[in-house]
């Protein structure tokens, strides 16, 4: 059977043979076992589950809650001559059921489908036709309550397992605590205990841990020491764009990616970035998982990560493709603090939660006793703008809720672009005050979708844009412009949350927190953010060394290659190359101090050069006070 896979992976992906345990992988869920696969980022998770799927009748169900990787990894298979699709939230239910139905007649290999999903009664009910040869669980780390990234809709895939009982499951994660290699089996219902483990090290990998008063200067210094791709991570989003404009003024190419961005921004940005239309990303964690850019060289923290598992997980985006890369995370004095008062922003008294519980009932108008399974839209700013809440606590209590199971909160649900003429076909035809924008997009709207006199559509206004060859920007004005004069109604895209009472209302006294919901957890949530604090002050420990020992690695060597190993001489410049640029820059006439170019060097460093150079008659000062290289006699 290895020949065959060897066979496989030679044809649709061009490499000789496998590498790391993706062999080992293989063979375990090729053989009917329920297997666990433990494997650093760019250690190449995906091979192990579209190989042995090739290699099989029936359909590979992937489930993953990254939507840019089903869309990536869907792209890429096609590319290849294999059949796959992806049902995610962004579908209409008539694309779901289509997709769906194709995957019961044969006519695709894999099914990349959101968790979120997977509960649905409909996709349920379409499972139950489907040959399905085994179920791949991406991100498998979601589903322990002990993880640092639990997703109570990943408890569903329990269901699955009922529903295809002859489908074994191979569960993937690049991070992963002993205590949650436990947890995933258990939740997954695993027959017998099978972990293929790779080690979590990254050799090409190097760790820095910079104290910096000015992070921003700190930043660029950085950027500009070390050529590539790069990531900026921060929390805050509006502080991406703040980031990435500042990047923009000092000649760096930058653009920002956060949870509240439009869908269709969120990918045009991330489809610029990896074509290197801009060189850095500046993010929240909500960018990056399942992004296939393997030429990231830095991945910068211009915050500290509240758990070593996000920390690894976003720093090994650095470097994928084996080559030299740096994981920098900046600190100041602050930050410390800053991230031991988060405690009580994620986890906020009882009492706190059960007041935001009151409040929401009387902001959605819910009366006592009444609002079970009823959904309503719900805008957190304008929540905490009327009754005097700080949004991230409030947020924060609104998830905990969730985990309760009293209500379900969902974040940021994109409502696709709705529109229906509001006049007959007979009296748009008769209209004559149509411009020329206005006419090439309804005989588009016309031609590509039906029934728009009688119900709304769900449009799409880049598809609109391509097809009569306008920008976004026209489409959206003229529509716009239509509405207004009474010839369609039009709903925009937007972007908003949702609370559906799960069950009906009651009184905020009633509301019990579950000792694992929230004792347990916020004792994990403090255990991983002292983790974190240790593994910024420690000056003695290597950083390789201590982050694969917080993932059950004991045993390793020094990487030999981080500040805590090297001290912090790492991304400095030589004092050489500091001297060639100052007499480059001499040589074509005197240069005022303020206006010496140190943008590629520290700052503190290139001035003592420039000391030095100036002490030892390598250059001069003229009578203006200008460096000038020494006159020869």
């Amino acid at each position: 059977m290895s020949n065959k896979y060897k066979d496989i992976l030679r044809r649709y992906w061009g490499y000789e043979d496998f590498r790391g345990i993706q062999k080992d992988i293989i063979e375990s869920i090729g053989s009917g076992h329920d297997t666990l696969g433990l494997m650093p980022t760019g250690g190449g998770k995906s091979i192990t589950f579209q190989v042995p799927a090739m290699a099989q009748e029936g359909i590979c169900i992937i489930i993953t809650p990254l939507i840019a990787l089903m869309k990536d990894q869907v792209h890429s298979l096609r590319r290849r001559g294999i059949k796959a699709t992806c049902v995610n939230s962004g579908m209409t239910r008539s694309e779901i059921v289509t997709a769906l139905e194709n995957c019961i007649l044969g006519g695709y290999k894999f099914l990349y489908i959101s968790p979120e999903r997977i509960g649905t009664q409909l996709f349920q009910t379409k499972l139950r036709h489907m040959h399905v040869n085994f179920i791949t669980v991406d991100e498998a780390h979601c589903i322990s309550q002990w993880g640092y990234d639990f997703r109570p809709s990943y408890l569903d895939i329990a269901e699955i397992r009922r529903i295809a009982p002859d489908a074994p499951v191979l569960a993937l994660t690049a991070s992963a605590t002993p205590e949650v290699v436990e947890d995933i089996q258990l939740q997954l219902n695993f027959r017998e205990t099978k972990v293929c483990r790779m080690s979590f090290e990254r050799k090409n990998l190097i760790y820095i841990v910079r104290p910096a008063d000015d992070k921003l200067r700190e930043m660029v210094h950085i950027l500009q020491s070390v050529q590539g791709s790069a990531i900026v991570y921060t929390r805050n989003r509006q502080q991406t764009q703040e980031l990435a404009e500042y990047l923009i003024n000092e000649g760096i190419t930058a653009t920002n990616y956060h949870a509240g961005l439009p869908q269709v921004k969120k990918d045009e940005r991330q489809q610029a970035w990896q074509r290197n239309q801009y060189r850095v990303m500046v993010a929240t964690n909500a960018f990056g998982m399942g992004i296939d850019k393997p030429d990231v060289r830095v991945v910068l923290h211009f915050e500290i990560p509240d758990s070593p598992e996000a920390y690894f997980q976003e720093a090994g985006r650095a470097g994928r493709d084996g080559e030299t890369a740096y994981a920098v995370l900046l600190y100041d004095s602050r930050d410390c603090t800053k991230l031991l008062r988060r405690v009580g922003e994620t986890y906020p008294e009882p009492d706190y939660i059960r007041k935001v519980y009151q409040d929401m009932c009387c902001y959605l108008e819910m009366a006592m006793g009444d609002g079970t399974n009823v959904t309503r839209e719900f805008d957190l700013q304008d929540f905490c703008r009327r009754f005097r809440h700080f949004p991230v606590q409030a947020h924060s209590a609104l998830l905990l809720l969730d985990k309760t199971g009293i209500i379900q909160f969902t974040e940021d649900e994109e409502i696709t672009s709705r529109l229906m003429f509001s006049i007959g076909r007979d009296e748009l035809y008769q209209l004559r005050e149509r411009t020329e924008v206005q006419e090439r997009i309804i005989h588009v709207l016309l031609r590509r979708y039906v029934g728009l006199f009688s119900e709304f559509a769900y449009i799409d206004e880049h598809v609109l844009a391509q097809e009569t060859g306008l920008d976004y920007g026209t489409v959206y004005m003229a529509l716009k412009e239509m509405a207004h004069s009474g010839i369609l109604h039009y709903i925009p895209r937007k972007r908003t949350n949702y609370i559906t009472f799960v069950t009906r209302r009651i009184e905020s006294d009633e509301i019990t927190l579950p000792r694992e919901v929230y004792v347990d957890r916020r004792k994990q949530y403090e255990r991983r953010i002292a983790s974190m604090i240790q593994y910024v002050t420690d000056k003695d420990k290597c950083h390789s060394q201590f982050l694969l020992a917080y993932f059950g690695e004991r045993d390793t060597d020094k990487c030999g290659r981080c500040d805590i190993c090297i001290g912090d001489n790492i991304l400095q410049k030589t004092e050489d190359e500091i001297r060639e640029a100052v007499l480059r820059q001499l040589q074509n006439g005197p240069v005022a101090a303020p206006d010496m170019d140190y943008t590629s060097f520290n700052r503190n460093q290139f001035a003592k050069v420039v000391h030095e150079m100036v002490r030892h008659e390598e250059i001069a000062l003229d009578q203006d006070q200008r460096f000038v290289l020494p006159s020869i006699s």
